[in-house]
């Protein structure tokens, strides 16, 4: 697939005699030779310039349709490319190896500024804290009546970074992880000033968070006071996906923010193997399905059982089952029938800034 979309990238460049196959030595290398006569010095100065830029371009639009379903987002493959002239003393296989590593050098320095920019970008992004915080609504399932909300961030508008998954892959690449996880929050809580009583926010959070001494404490009661929020509003929120490597110590961290009057809930229950392990050892006030066990319920029996059993451990450790986007009535009138209380998707209303209370 790869190769057919550099061939179709290159294609006005590329002639009969010019080949695009495997490396020479890594099964994980693409190759173009072109071969041009020595006069043609344009092409050599200008233009393999310019189609290894296209070909950058052309991956980062589409190279996503190469890695589906595997991943969502367009692979970064550094691009190199290198001139040899011919030379008569020399071996053909020495001349080609000797490209092949003039390229890589290239690849990998172009590689090394790319990443470079972008940690430059990334920094600059939280530095401004050029996030926006979207409020979707979560409601009970039969009386319709607003649970609340969750605080979902977004990176800058028509840029690459809009989507949060986006964000959270180049934080992690260039360590800024916990700075990005901390912006989110502030940028949450300060979106959320004033919201009804009785209505509760839900923030995501890294199990890092418990170690953000501005999250903590008499600051974090502080903050909330400031902002005109109430502790037993604030649903602390944690992602199945993040590993918690030792339960114990969690709790013993989480324990203050109980005693604070937060709740906590774990998303995205029922996407890892350890789904039931960490609902049982972190006995989480709500328990949020995935929308991957959500999705077309109403037509898939096994995910209406699992889903049945799910509802009733939560039952028995003092939880309630949050079902994450729903998108039709049939998915709806399937979740009522199940009995799971409280539910968010679009069928209520997509992601918005809140209007504040005055």
């Amino acid at each position: 697939m790869l190769r057919s979309l550099v061939r179709e990238a290159c294609r006005q460049d590329l002639s009969e005699h010019d080949l695009v196959l495997g490396g020479s030595s890594s099964p994980d290398e693409l190759a173009i030779f072109f071969f041009r006569a020595r006069g043609d010095d344009r092409f050599y100065r200008e233009r393999l310039p310019e189609l290894a830029n296209r070909l950058l371009e052309r991956i980062s639009a589409d190279g996503q349709k190469i890695v589906y379903p595997y991943d969502r987002d367009s692979p970064y493959l550094p691009i190199g490319h290198a001139t040899v002239f011919h030379n008569p003393g020399l071996g053909h296989e020495r001349q080609i190896l000797e490209a092949f590593e003039h390229a890589r050098r290239g690849a990998a320095l172009n590689a090394s500024i790319a990443q470079r920019e972008r940690h430059r970008m990334f920094q600059d992004l939280v530095l401004a804290e050029g996030v926006a915080i979207l409020y979707e609504p979560i409601v009970n399932l039969t009386t319709r009546e607003m649970l609340g909300h969750e605080a979902l961030v977004r990176g800058p508008w028509k840029s690459e970074l809009h989507s949060p998954a986006r964000l959270f892959q180049l934080a992690e690449e260039t360590g800024l992880v916990f700075e990005l996880d901390c912006l989110c929050r502030r940028t949450a809580l300060r979106g959320a000033r004033g919201v009804e009583a009785g209505c509760k926010l839900f923030l995501n959070c890294l199990p890092t968070a418990i170690h953000d001494s501005a999250f903590r404490g008499e600051v974090l009661r502080q903050t909330l006071e400031d902002l005109r929020l109430r502790p037993e509003d604030m649903v602390f929120e944690i992602s199945e996906r993040e590993s918690i490597d030792n339960f114990s110590i969690f709790r013993d961290a989480r324990d203050p923010y109980k005693d604070l009057g937060f709740q906590i809930a774990l998303d995205d229950t029922g996407v890892a193997y350890g789904s039931l392990e960490a609902v049982m050892e972190l006995a989480p006030d709500f328990i949020k399905v995935d929308l991957s066990r959500v999705r077309g319920i109403d037509t898939d029996p096994p995910q209406q059982e699992l889903l049945r059993a799910l509802h009733v451990v939560a039952d028995k450790l003092g939880g309630q089952i949050i079902a994450e986007g729903i998108e039709t009535s049939e998915e709806l009138e399937t979740l009522q029938h199940l009995g799971i209380p409280y539910g968010q998707g679009s069928l209520f209303g997509r992601a918005a800034p809140l209007r504040r209370n005055r």
